[in-house]
């Protein structure tokens, strides 16, 4: 469909030509040297507040910060972390940090202390960033993270830096002569389970998110301009709504809405009344659009594209949102990881050449392979096998792992860790998930982490966590407890135990099974696909 993607030595090229990237300049100046262009255009909007910051406006108050953090003491190759929804202040705060050559740690605002608390310390983060409502579990994180310096809130709270103070800087102090080396110093540190095992910092460099966003932009994929309006709705922590979302749109002079979680009245009404051009959204929110009665009130008659990320789609749900729109929108799914900064796949703009059961070819400047997970060994056309991907927005590898990092990226090929295949043209189609992650509305839940709480309770023995297939959120986790010797315990125990101590998309909402043994391999390895047999059977 789109030429031939194809080689004899099993590396698939993409199909379209290699694109010229700036591999020198840092982020937040690839950015920044843009917003001049784009002058009084509306750059942020607040869908909660309705408040209208331009693209000029946003340039001074993202200098004004970084001088404010300079100020502060903020310097290159500190961390910060970041725990806060979606905002116009936090996208001010992202690239003012980046200005000054420190690391953005960004972490889910639903975290609990002893979640958050881990980031923090295993990224050295010297500060923390929230908001007055979450202030109370970063002032209580912190007293177990002696690194951090002090607390920054947007907005006021006791003892935190209010956001105020920075901006009423007299932007002097503007960090102009940093040295960032893009292809080497670290720009975002996201956390992910990787394809096994707990969340682990992804070091994404500057050079690795600029090119993921000249790849992005190419004009068969998704080229912003001023006369584009995005829904901020995915969380900005999440690298898919902070580099497809807000980076890529601002770099291409769109309009952002900006939204602190999916609120299905509140999402509908920004859709309508900033007529959203471009609808990125996860599984959840697009069998909203397809199903919910709510959605008939509203104009959307404005989306162009909607684009589904994050977690695999039914192709029934996409056939539905379409039809719904009177086939006037375009459903595109595309693939990517945190680990890719994170697009390596996407079904082209144009409808006759989108194949809406696959996630397209790659991307600009990205090769794929799809192998023998045992062997390594290239496969041919239509054989399933773990795909694997190579360009220039692969991660620079996991921090303080280089044994996770060393299995993860070989010979420069990321292993994604999922089942699939490809046709002739060089579309990928993803079939089932060789790591054991389970996907929540798009978010990662790793079943070891769960593993390791469960038997932390008194009276479980053993435990195993798998994801329970679920319509509305893609999966749900799942417990089979095997209980200690003269131990009860009740699922409804099981299920508070944990969550009172996890972020609630982590839950047991799939619920708890008491089993007597869990199958596991001569190495003591969990065995899930036996569970997940077992339940299909059920």
């Amino acid at each position: 469909m789109l030429g031939q993607a194809l080689t004899n030595s099993g590396v698939i090229k993409s199909p379209y030509p290699d694109l010229e990237i700036n591999e020198k300049i840092s982020l937040p100046r690839f950015i920044l040297d843009q917003l001049d262009e784009f002058g009084e255009n509306t750059a942020l909007i607040d869908g909660v507040t309705g408040r209208v910051l331009s693209y000029r406006q946003l340039k001074a108050d993202i200098i004004k910060v970084a001088s404010g953090l300079t100020r502060l003491g903020l310097t290159k190759g500190q961390t910060l972390t970041m725990y806060a929804p979606n905002s116009i202040e936090w996208c001010i705060f992202y690239l003012a940090a980046g200005l000054t050559g420190a690391i953005v740690s960004s972490v889910n605002p639903l975290y609990t202390t002893g979640e958050l608390a881990h980031a923090i310390n295993h990224s050295d983060s010297k500060f923390i960033v929230t908001i007055p409502e979450l202030a109370p579990v970063a002032k209580e994180a912190r007293k177990n993270c002696p690194k951090v310096k002090s607390i920054l809130v947007f907005g006021d709270s006791t003892g935190c830096v209010p956001f105020s103070s920075l901006l009423a800087d007299d932007g002097k102090a503007f960090p102009e002569n940093v040295d960032i080396l893009a292809t080497e110093d670290i720009m975002a540190l996201p956390y992910s389970s990787g394809t096994t095992g707990l969340p682990k910092g992804v070091m994404l460099s500057h050079a690795n998110i600029v090119a993921n966003i000249e790849q992005l932009r190419a004009p068969h994929l998704m080229k912003y301009g001023a006369q584009d309006t995005l829904l901020g709705v995915l969380p900005f922590f999440h690298i898919y709504g902070q580099v497809v979302v807000l980076l890529s749109g601002l770099r291409g002079g769109a309009r952002i809405v900006t939204m602190p979680k999916f609120d299905p009245e509140l999402f509908l009404h920004c859709a309508s009344s900033y007529k959203a051009t471009y609808l990125h959204v996860v599984p959840p929110i697009a069998l909203f659009l397809a199903k919910h009665p709510m959605v008939g009130k509203y104009d959307l008659s404005f989306a162009e594209t909607m684009f589904v990320g994050a977690a695999p789609i039914g192709v029934a749900t996409m056939n539905e949102v379409m039809e719904r729109f009177g086939n006037k929108l375009v459903v595109r799914q595309g693939y990517g990881l945190t680990e890719a900064s994170p697009v390596t796949h996407g079904n082209p703009q144009s409808r006759d050449k989108i194949k809406i059961n696959t996630i397209g070819p790659a991307v600009p400047n990205t090769e794929f392979k799809v192998i023998d997970p045992e062997t390594g060994a290239a496969l041919p056309v239509g054989e399933e096998g773990e795909l694997c991907v190579r360009g220039p927005q692969v991660m620079k590898g996991y921090l303080k792992n280089p044994k996770e990092t060393a299995d993860t990226i070989k010979d420069g090929w990321l292993r994604t860790g999922d089942i699939s295949y490809y046709d002739k043209d060089g579309y990928v189609t993803i079939s089932d998930r060789l790591k054991e992650l389970i996907k929540v509305k798009g978010f990662q839940v790793a079943p070891a982490e769960l593993e390791a709480l469960l038997v932390s309770h008194g009276s479980v023995q053993d435990a195993a966590v798998i994801g329970k297939p679920n319509e509305n959120t893609g999966e749900l986790p799942l417990a089979y407890i095997v209980l200690k010797p003269n131990k009860t315990a009740t699922v409804e125990d099981i299920q508070n135990y944990v969550k009172n101590k996890v972020a609630p998309f982590k839950e047991l909402t799939g619920g708890v099974k008491f089993i007597k043994e869990i199958p596991k391999s001569a190495t003591g390895k969990i065995l899930r696909r036996i569970l997940k047999d077992e339940l299909k059977n059920e």
